[in-house]
């Protein structure tokens, strides 16, 4: 499926090509010497002896109660709805934050693209080949039930994780071939060479379950029971399918440590679920929520003038976005053989009409995306420069002629919403591809009607979506939208078992293989509970996405991501959307926090406070 096999000849041709591009090697990192702290390239902001993030207030008060609905979530969990508090394996849907109960052993810096800092272990040595990487780990970490974190925990949740775990977790340990507990304070991690030398950035920030607790209790088991963590919350009281208190942990052990000061100051964060966006909105408008970030266009501009927000006692506002790569699309599932036809893709997309819906529905807020790392260098524009050809001409021939042209860009329609020109060019596609009218829709040659369902879970998307149904059905296809139910959803998108779907989510600001290979390497396209929605099982876009993996300095990341964005957006596996360039959000303003917030993060509720003396002024003391 995707295309002609790539020969290995081709693939070592690949390889080559990269190692001319110029680089600072991360095999530079020093070796044998305990290091307080990681990064792609080398390039720490702070030094071993650093007090704290400088975006964090170390002297924030804490106390009060935080009370939101996640503008994202990881692994399975689901914003809609929770059926488990096991949020480490493909199965069920856990509520966002589970991960806040758990440690890590190092911390990201979010005023940075990469870099990692000790928590749990203060220090890590990399070995002369760097395959292995040996964690000294704090001897008074510990569980929340007193009892020690020590390094057979980590071991135990790594193998765990490479056997049984959430893609999100497993896919990165594909190449791990030994995690031990060396002594109970040494946890040495060893890959076989064939990783990324970037996947330890992905692993080092896991979460670390408890050995005792999953020896005790099925690993892939769901239910409501609450597994043992270790980190700055713990479960309070839950309601299942409606709302989850996470209570903070004030004797928790690691409070004190630089990576965390400023952070987690909120006694109580709350999360309300609720499955139709108007009726949160509503419960923000009476003061049952209190933060929220707007994603309906049509509800920022008009709906925001109730009477708090005249009386001054919520805030509306925008907040930069993070500066990392970005991908909203709609993935067009090639498991289905009538979608394995490129032509076929590029019909379906020139239904949509995005300069219609830009004005009529999004009030004009929204921008046009048109690459798979939106918003940052990593995006395709103009023709390839020397460094990319050398990594595409070992493919040609195996990948569309298109990538070595000017970055394939959607077509601006008229606006009208039933843009002729485009949906004719749309007809010629289909019946290039054999689908020919037959009355009210095409047929192939055997006679089966051109059918097409995009799976949503909320009612708010058939407004956006109808009119691209439309006008697939004005061209003869059977288009339908159906929506389901959260559990279902996640459910069917987990089983590959739809049509056409869409995705919204975020790259690390330096991305690794481990990151792209969930989207869209051949490895995931048969896992299920993985990224890639489409299918996508092209040796060649495997080809470029090891490239990346081996990439030893940021220009050759970004030569390579920038190669990759051109072969990706010439097949069309993923219709793109449209993208935000700030966060909408509105609060009660009965809180403090730090400006600017920091460039590669937004998680409010670990960085804000509760201020007393604000809430009173408004009545929420």
């Amino acid at each position: 499926m995707g295309g002609p096999l790539i020969s290995r000849r081709d693939f070592l041709a690949l390889g080559s090509a990269a190692a001319l591009l110029p680089s600072v090697a991360f095999a530079a990192a020093p070796t044998g010497t305990k290091l307080h702290g990681l990064s792609a390239f080398g390039d720490l902001k702070y030094p071993a002896d650093f007090k704290q993030f400088d975006y964090l207030n170390a002297d924030a008060p804490k106390g009060g109660t935080f009370i939101f609905s996640p503008p994202n979530w990881i692994f399975n969990q689901s914003p809609l709805t929770f059926n488990t508090l096991n949020t480490f394996v493909a199965k069920g849907d856990a509520p966002p934050r589970m991960e806040m109960c758990f440690d890590t052993l190092m911390a990201s810096a979010l005023d940075e693209p990469d870099a990692l800092y000790g928590l749990v272990a203060e220090g890590v040595t990399i070995s002369g080949d760097h395959n292995t990487f040996e964690f000294a780990l704090r001897p008074e970490a510990r569980f929340h039930d007193g009892t020690p974190l020590t390094a057979e925990d980590v071991a135990h949740s790594f193998k765990l994780y490479k056997q049984d775990g959430h893609p999100d977790l497993l896919l990165p340990l594909t190449q791990m071939i030994e995690a031990v507990a060396v002594d109970p304070h040494t946890f040495r991690l060893s890959f076989s060479g064939k990783q990324s030398p970037r996947t330890i950035l992905n692993v080092a920030g896991f979460p670390i379950a408890s050995k005792a607790y999953f020896e005790a209790n099925p690993f892939t088991g769901g239910g409501m029971k609450v597994p043992l963590g270790s980190g700055p919350y713990r479960v309070g009281r839950v309601a299942a399918g409606q709302t989850i208190e996470y209570e903070r942990v004030e004797d928790y052990w690691a409070r004190e440590l630089p990576v965390n000061r400023g952070l987690y100051n909120f006694d109580r964060i709350r999360i309300e679920f609720y499955r139709d966006r108007q009726a949160g909105f509503e419960a923000f408008k009476k003061g049952d929520v209190l933060f929220r970030q707007e994603f309906t266009a049509r509800v920022w501009v008009t709906g925001y003038d109730f009477p708090a927000l005249k009386e001054g006692k919520v805030v509306k506002r925008e907040f930069p976005a993070e500066r990392r790569p970005s991908m909203q699309a709609t993935a067009i599932n090639q498991r289905r053989e009538r979608f394995r036809d490129p032509r076929m893709r590029k019909a379906l997309a020139l239904c949509f009409d995005f300069e219609w819906t830009k004005r009529n529905l999004f009030y004009d807020s929204y921008e046009r995306s048109q690459s798979c790392f939106e918003r940052s260098d990593y995006r395709a524009e103009g023709m390839p420069s020397p460094e990319e050809l050398a990594l595409l001409e070992p493919l040609r021939g195996k990948i569309p002629d298109e990538a070595f042209g000017e970055a394939v860009i959607q077509p601006v329609s008229d606006g009208s919403g039933r843009d002729r020109k485009l949906l004719g060019a749309a007809v010629k596609l289909l019946a290039e591809a054999g689908w020919k009218r037959n009355g009210q829709f095409v047929q192939n040659a055997k006679g089966e009607t051109l059918t097409m369902e995009l799976l949503v879970d909320e009612d708010d998307w058939i407004r956006i979506d109808s009119p691209w149904i439309e006008n697939m059905k004005a061209i003869g296809i059977d288009a339908s939208i159906r929506v389901v139910d959260s559990a279902q959803y996640t459910a069917r998108q987990a089983n590959f078992d739809f049509d056409l779907i869409s995705m919204a989510m975020s790259f690390a600001a330096t991305p690794t293989r481990d990151d792209i290979e969930n989207l869209f390497h051949s490895r995931a396209a048969t896992l299920p509970g993985s990224r890639n929605f489409p299918g996508t099982a092209d040796p060649a876009v495997d080809a470029l996405v090891e490239a990346a993996g081996k990439a030893e300095s940021r220009q050759e990341l970004t030569t390579t991501l920038r190669a990759l964005d051109r072969v990706l957006r010439a097949r069309l596996d993923w219709i793109p959307n449209w993208y935000l360039p700030n966060h909408r959000a509105a609060f009660w303003d009965m809180f403090g926090y730090k400006e600017p917030k920091p460039d590669f993060g937004f998680p409010v509720e670990a960085m804000w406070w509760f201020d007393k003396d604000k809430a009173a002024a408004i009545g929420k003391a």
